[in-house]
C-alpha cells in the first residue's frame, strides 16, 4: 500500500491517468474502486473496502476529517484520529493507495468555492437537524475527492442513508462519470449501527443506545404483520426510547427515494432516526416492507 498526501502524489500513484488507469510500478490497468471515509476505521468501513476490494483492480482509500461538516466544533475536535491504525487495517484490507491530505490540500488558501445540493433530500432529517452547510460541506468534499480520484465506482454506506441519496443527486446533476454503489449497513451482534462515535459511548451508555436498533427492528416485524399507521408505532417507539433514556431528535417515516413524509406504511417507507445517547449523537435508519411488497 502506497500513502499519498497530494493529489499531484495521488495521480502519480494511480499512473496519471484517470479512472480504470494502473498504478505505478507495473500493476495491470484496470478499474479504480474508491472509498472516502474520515478514518477511524471500523468493520463498517472495511465491508465497504471489501466490496470495492472484490470488484475492482485498484482501491483508493481517502481518510479525511472534514472540517466543513461538522456544525458543532466540539463533535469536530473529538473525532477519533490514528492514522497509524487505519493504514495498518486498511493494507490489511487489501487497499493499494492511501491517500490523507491536509486540510490545506483540501481547501488551500483563499478556496471560496461550495457544492449545493438543492431541494428536500438536504432540507430534511440531518438537513433539517444541522443546518444546510452541512450537506454543502459533504457535497463539497465529496465532488473535490471524486474529482482528485477519478474512480469507476465510489462506495458509501447506507447508515448514513440520506448521505447516499446526496451523493447519487450530486453525481447524477454534474454528470460524473463514477458509479455511487450503497453498502448495507453494518451493524454490532445487539443491531446497533456501527460508528466511529461508538467509542464515546460508556458501558452504560452502550447498553441503552442498543435500545434504538431494537425499537427499529420491533417496527419492521409490525409492518410485515401488516401495520399501516405511523402514529401508534412513532408512540411506541418514542416511549421505550424514553424509557431508556434515549433522546430522539427524530423518528423519521420517509420515501426510499425523496424523503417526503408519507401518509401510511403500505408501501415501502425508511425509517430515519437520530437520537442522543448522553453527548453521544447516533443515526440509523430501516427499510420498512409491507406483506406481499415486490420492492
Amino acid at each position: 500500500m502506497r500513502t499519498v498526501r497530494t493529489v499531484a502524489e495521488l495521480r502519480e500513484a494511480l499512473g496519471g491517468a484517470g479512472s480504470g488507469s494502473a498504478l505505478s510500478g507495473g500493476a495491470p490497468s484496470g478499474t479504480v474502486g474508491f472509498v472516502p471515509t474520515m478514518g477511524a476505521l471500523h468493520e463498517g468501513h472495511l465491508s465497504l473496502l471489501r466490496a470495492a476490494r472484490a470488484a475492482h483492480d485498484t482501491v483508493v482509500l481517502s481518510i479525511f476529517v472534514n472540517p466543513t461538516q461538522f456544525n458543532e466544533q466540539s463533535d469536530f475536535d473529538r473525532y477519533a484520529r490514528d492514522e497509524g491504525r487505519d493504514a495498518r487495517l486498511a493494507e490489511e484490507a487489501g487497499v493499494d493507495v492511501l491517500f490523507a491530505p491536509e486540510v490545506s490540500e483540501i481547501y488551500p488558501e483563499g478556496f471560496c468555492t461550495s457544492v449545493s445540493v438543492g431541494g428536500r433530500l438536504t432540507e430534511v432529517l440531518e438537513g433539517a437537524e444541522r443546518g444546510r452547510g452541512h450537506f454543502d460541506g459533504v457535497a463539497t468534499v465529496v465532488s473535490k475527492l471524486l474529482i482528485a480520484v477519478r474512480p469507476d465506482a465510489a462506495y458509501f454506506g447506507e447508515k448514513d442513508y440520506q448521505q447516499l441519496l446526496v451523493v447519487r443527486r450530486l453525481v447524477a446533476d454534474l454528470g460524473l462519470p463514477v458509479r455511487i454503489v450503497g453498502c448495507p449497513t453494518s451493524r454490532e451482534p445487539d443491531g446497533l449501527a456501527r460508528s466511529s462515535r461508538n467509542v464515546r459511548l460508556s458501558a452504560e451508555a452502550r447498553e441503552r443506545a442498543g435500545t434504538i436498533p431494537r425499537v427499529m427492528a420491533e417496527i419492521a416485524e409490525r409492518v410485515r404483520a401488516g401495520a399501516e399507521e405511523i402514529e401508534p408505532l412513532r408512540a411506541a417507539a418514542a416511549e421505550a426510547l424514553g424509557r431508556a433514556g434515549v433522546e430522539v431528535e427524530y423518528l423519521a417515516f420517509v420515501d426510499p427515494d425523496t424523503l417526503e413524509t408519507v401518509a401510511d406504511l403500505a408501501a415501502p417507507t425508511r425509517l430515519a432516526v437520530a437520537a442522543r445517547v448522553d453527548d453521544v449523537r447516533l443515526i440509523d435508519n430501516r427499510l420498512l416492507t409491507p406483506p406481499d411488497t415486490k420492492r
